[in-house]
């Protein structure tokens, strides 16, 4: 019989794609008629050319006729309920069977979340947003949602739909989240989001927060699983729980994967150490070169970090990016876990073995900026969503990129939940969160005139403060015993201060003073330090005001700022010794570590992130050499409570002597926290040795030379104290005891009073 329970205008929305809520023309729709219980199904699709109604419980069909337009289906069926019925569809030579997706009432998202949403308390939204495989009625399917307020209209486009917006119009929620359910979708479908703004102009967007996307340059997104993954790491995870990391030792060594090593195309991944591992030559490295997967670096980047003695790695940032050369600073996939290495699974199982193996790992989080690519984040609704509309707020012209708009709920909340997500679903230990004083400071790299300044006529961002506070107050109150770091260089003041007390909420700031001041100490000729002690003293006025970790990373080795050794004077052997003794200071001044790749083996080009690291120079014995020296520098570092444990306490620290900058020397006690154990360094910062060069200590014994950075199997000079030296009864520098010792060229001295060996001698005597 002829039906038609619908007007063309509510027909001619749908098919050209200008409802809002396609929910009200499509789907079943109950009509009562003589006191029968009468259906009208509705359903528009494009390339169909007959359609019936399938019911599978009754073994019935019924055809469906074109209303108002050709591919515009509906049919009236008498029955009582009318539940998961199915299309069967005829499209040219083809037929397929399919769920309805407007037959399912999809609503996972209760009126307690979108509350939360809006005000930017939805600490896991990312579990409601995006797509989820989830299961309605008993039939699966995936869950798409999405925020796009100001879209007219949003679909969506995968291969499921041959990437046709017409055919999955999705419904906008009060307020301006999107939803939809497709039934029989699963995981590793390819999506995006098409959004039309109110001029009718399409953006096709990946998923804010999608869990996976495609190998760059295709930008589509993919339904994963998070919860798939069986983690074993729960000892790890507990221990973490109770400790606290500021009294711990923290040596972290950073990376960025894309560059630490390659491997040649169908060939595994080869390290320079020794027989069972061969070492990868320049050539092997060309055009055939490939990535490593995360499953590779298992096998690889795990046991070489681990034999070196760090306690933790630190992955450049590993969140989806389009472009290589951006480093990762340039995310469009927040949630996304880049899939040049693999998939979300492989990184799991990476940071599952990492834990196994005592080894935490740190994230670098971009909360700063975004880029402008098509895809991504910008102008996502067809509006300035995410970002500021203005650029004198929203742009950071220098790098191309824009600002978000902390003050936003809905912005917030994304970035919030965003960092909880890498310690929820990826069990991260840290984040160090990038270009804190980009987002603090409302003139940041802006000339006068292309910036705003905050409700009280100043220049800091007080949103993007109140932002970060939130962030850290969260991720500490759900995650105890965790790192959250800033890159932060201007005095902002309290930044690794608690939040209660006014502060940030960081643990940690990267000491960028410290960094500058021993950098040009180094670079200079070792004459001419005599007249610059200060750069060695300074960083000790300040740095109990934070806690502070002392980082030379890889923005000290780019863009002609020449690699480490390169930066060092001298001749050859001047520069591998000038390395020991700056990264023997380093461990010895108080403050956690970081160091980039190839700091340790002595690399003499820069940082090169299309290249692989130069491994070969691991043949040359004063690279092997130096690679030995941060594997011994790191144990005792780990083994030696006075090096770790009061490294934000004043007592944790104190000078024997600052002053002699004519000999370019120094030297001061490093204590423990709960005993009264305490080391004495000594460090030497010229190539002129010293045969008796006395210092003064507070107890009298035998002192253990537990580290010399000139050691022969270091490529040093081997000039020492042959193992130690006894005090004399001899007051020097305030204090009652003092030792006559032997200082290296360009060297640093750990020294330990050795208890029960001047016990033992004290007894006999």
């Amino acid at each position: 019989m002829s039906i038609s329970t619908i007007a063309p205008e509510q027909v001619n929305r749908i098919v050209w794609n200008q409802h809002h809520d396609p929910f009200e023309i499509l789907g079943s729709h109950l009509i009562e008629n003589n006191e029968k219980t009468v259906w009208a199904v509705r359903a528009y699709l494009p390339n169909a050319s007959a359609v019936w109604v399938v019911l599978p419980e009754e073994r019935q069909e019924y055809a469906m006729q074109a209303i108002h337009d050709p591919h515009f289906f509906e049919c009236t069926i008498e029955t009582k309920e009318l539940n998961n019925y199915q299309l069967r569809i005829k499209e040219g030579e083809r037929e397929l069977v399919i769920y309805d997706p407007y037959a399912f009432n999809s609503g996972r998202l209760t009126e307690f979340d979108l509350h939360l949403f809006g005000e930017g308390n939805h600490h896991r939204i990312y579990e409601k947003l995006g797509a989820h495989p989830i299961e309605i009625d008993g039939v699966k399917g995936v869950y798409f949602a999405v925020w796009a307020p100001n879209a007219r209209n949003v679909s969506l486009l995968g291969d499921f739909n041959h990437w046709d917006g017409r055919k999955h119009q999705m419904r906008k929620g009060s307020t301006g989240i999107w939803e939809l359910f497709i039934p029989s979708l699963g995981v590793g479908e390819h999506y995006k989001y098409e959004i039309k703004n109110y001029e009718g102009h399409i953006y096709e967007k990946s998923d804010p927060y999608g869990f996976q996307q495609e190998v760059r340059p295709k930008t589509a997104s993919i339904v994963s699983d998070l919860d798939s993954y069986s983690w074993k790491d729960s000892e790890w995870m507990e221990k973490r729980r109770h400790s606290d990391p500021l009294s711990q030792p923290i040596s972290v060594y950073e990376l960025h994967l894309g560059s630490w090593l390659h491997a040649s195309s169908g060939e595994p991944a080869k390290l320079p150490n020794g027989e069972t591992e061969p070492v990868v030559t320049v050539s092997e490295l060309n055009t055939a070169a490939r990535f490593l997967t995360y499953r590779e670096l298992v096998d690889s980047l795990i046991p070489y970090v681990k034999d070196l003695g760090y306690t933790h790695i630190e992955l450049l940032p590993i969140a989806e990016h389009p472009f290589d050369g951006s480093w990762g600073y340039q995310v469009t996939g927040y949630f996304a876990p880049t899939s040049r290495y693999g998939s979300p699974e492989d990184l799991m199982y990476f940071i599952d073995q990492c834990h196994q193996n005592d080894i935490g790992v740190i994230v670098d989080w971009v909360p700063g900026h975004f880029p402008k690519d098509g895809h991504g984040l910008a102008f996502f609704d067809g509006s300035h969503l995410y970002e500021h509309a203005d650029p004198r707020k929203g742009e950071h012209k220098e790098w191309g990129t824009l600002v978000f708009n902390y003050s936003r709920h809905e912005v917030r909340n994304f970035l919030v939940s965003n960092a909880l997500f890498w310690f929820d679903k990826y069990h991260i230990d840290g984040i160090r969160v990038d270009a804190v004083a980009s987002m603090l400071y409302l003139d940041y790299c802006r000339e006068e005139g292309e910036w705003l300044t905050n409700d009280y006529g100043g220049r800091e961002n007080i949103e993007a403060a109140d932002f970060l506070r939130q962030v850290n107050h969260l991720i500490f109150s759900y995650f105890p015993g965790i790192l959250s770091i800033a890159e932060e260089s201007t005095s902002w003041p309290m930044v690794s201060w608690p939040t209660y007390t006014g502060g940030l909420g960081f643990n940690l700031k990267w000491n960028m003073g410290w960094m500058h001041d021993m950098l040009d100490y180094f670079s200079m000729d070792p004459w001419f330090r005599q007249f610059h002690q200060n750069n060695l003293t300074f960083s000790m006025w300040y740095h109990h005001s934070e806690n502070f970790m002392l980082a030379l990373s890889h923005d000290e080795v780019v863009h002609g700022k020449s690699n480490i050794i390169g930066k060092m004077p001298g001749d050859r052997w001047q520069k591998f010794a000038n390395v020991r003794c700056l990264f023997a200071y380093m461990f010895a001044h108080p403050g956690k570590k970081t160091m980039f790749m190839s700091m340790e083996f002595g690399q003499w080009s820069e940082w090169n992130v299309w290249a692989d690291l130069e491994w070969h120079l691991l043949q040359h014995e004063p690279h092997a050499q130096l690679k030995e020296f941060f594997k011994d520098l790191n144990h005792l570092y780990r083994s030696e409570s006075t090096l770790y444990s009061q490294d934000f306490a004043e007592e944790g620290f104190e000078w024997i002597d600052c002053n002699d900058n004519s000999h370019s020397v120094a030297s001061f006690i490093r204590r423990d926290k709960d005993t009264n154990g305490f080391v004495a360094v000594v460090c030497n910062f010229t190539p002129q040795p010293h045969s008796h060069y006395r210092i003064g200590v507070p107890e009298p014994g035998f002192y253990t030379e537990m580290f010399n950075s000139d050691a022969r199997q270091y490529g040093g000079s081997n000039m020492g104290n042959l193992g130690g030296k006894w005090t004399d009864d001899w007051s020097f520098h305030n204090r009652p005891y003092s030792l006559d010792l032997c200082l290296p060229p360009l060297g640093v001295l750990i020294l330990k009073l050795d208890r029960e060996k001047t016990a033992e001698v004290q007894q006999t005597s």
